[in-house]
Parts: structure tokens; C-alpha cells; sequence
């Protein structure tokens, strides 16, 4: 088995322990946990500059196409399929573009990481349809910054040795989600959410 394979097997526990601390303790949102993860390795596969481009096309022309559809006032699905083809449209033409000023890092690649990436835009019009277009783009913000983070854990020669000197230390990663499972606390952005009821709260205790 490649090398390459028993680092990103043992990673993907790491990056999911990760996300979960972010999003328990710090209180970023994100797509979930599973989005971001596989955006995590869709970024690996691509490249990280090719990644986040990738990404902003599907997402501008996404939100522009989702606006010009809902004109239609089609059902939800058709209107989705509708849009998923002008983003599929766009990152060819995107592809057309990089072929024609000479950079093939990204025509090299293999076609499914830059599905996956499209695939998130179901995602985003998800988001914004229950919760509005400013708490979509948050979320969005936050998958990214959360896979931009991963990303980097997951190209770290260091944490790669280590992983493939010590496998077992994966298995910690159990416990550490155990115990945080069990947490009750607020999330950081709560304290600074919330932070003039908290100081309310202290004032009237010490009255």
C-alpha cells in the first residue's frame, strides 16, 4: 500500500477530531463535519491556490444563477439541477482559461475532487434558503477558513511521521472526542455572543 494512502487514512481521523473541536468549542458553524472534511481532501488533491479558486467560482456563479432561477419559480430540485449545470459550465470554461495561459497543475488533476467541490453548493443554497443569504455566506467562510486549517495539518511533514511511526496514537483521538462529547460548557463565540448578559449575570451575583 502507498505510502501516500496510510497517511490520509490516518489523517482523516485527526481532521475529523479537529472539526468537531472547532465546531464544540469554538462554535464555527460550518457545513457540518463531513463537508468540510472532504473539502479538507478535495484541497490536498487539487492544490490549495487551484482549491480556493475552484471553490469562489462555484460559489459566485452559484449565488448568481441561484437569483436568476428563482425567477422561474421552479421546484427546488429542478431549480438545483439547473444551477449545478451552470457551475459545471463555469469550471470548464475556468478550464479552458488555465489550458489557454499555460497552467496545467489544475487540467492534470483528477476530476472528482473538483466534483466534490461543486457538490458543496447544494450546501450553501440549503443554508440560505432556511436561513438567509448573510448566515450562508458565514457558513461558508467557516467551511473554508475550517479546510484551509486542515489542510495544512494534513501536508505537515511532522504530524505525517509520527502518524506513520505511531498508528496506534489515532486511537486517541477517540478519547479525546469522548470527553468531548461530555462537554456542556458555552462555545467560545458564545462568551463574546453573549458576553454583556454574562457581565450582567456576574454583576447581579455579586449584589
Amino acid at each position: 500500500m502507498p505510502q501516500e494512502t496510510i497517511v490520509l487514512i490516518l489523517m482523516l481521523p485527526i481532521i475529523a477530531t479537529v472539526i468537531a473541536f472547532v465546531r464544540q468549542i469554538i462554535g464555527w458553524k460550518a457545513f457540518g463535519i463531513y463537508t468540510p472534511l472532504i473539502c479538507v481532501f478535495a484541497f490536498w488533491a487539487i492544490g490549495l491556490k487551484y482549491g480556493l479558486i475552484v471553490f469562489a467560482v462555484v460559489l459566485l456563479v452559484g449565488i448568481l444563477l441561484r437569483f436568476l432561477v428563482k425567477r422561474l419559480r421552479l421546484l427546488y430540485l429542478p431549480r438545483i439541477a439547473i444551477v449545478l449545470t451552470g457551475v459545471a459550465l463555469s469550471i470548464f470554461a475556468l478550464l479552458f482559461i488555465v489550458a489557454a495561459i499555460g497552467k496545467n497543475n489544475l487540467l492534470k488533476t483528477s476530476i472528482f475532487p473538483i466534483i466534490i467541490i461543486i457538490s458543496l453548493l447544494e450546501e450553501f443554497i440549503g443554508v440560505q434558503t432556511k436561513k438567509g443569504f448573510k448566515q450562508a455566506v458565514i457558513v461558508s467562510l467557516e467551511t473554508v477558513f475550517l479546510s484551509i486549517i486542515c489542510y495544512y495539518l494534513i501536508i505537515w511533514p511532522w504530524l505525517q511521521n509520527i502518524l506513520l511511526n505511531y498508528p496506534w496514537l489515532v486511537l486517541l483521538t477517540v478519547v479525546f472526542n469522548i470527553a468531548l462529547g461530555k462537554w456542556i460548557g458555552l462555545r467560545l463565540s458564545e462568551y463574546f455572543r453573549f458576553s454583556q448578559v454574562i457581565k450582567h449575570v456576574e454583576l447581579s451575583k455579586k449584589k
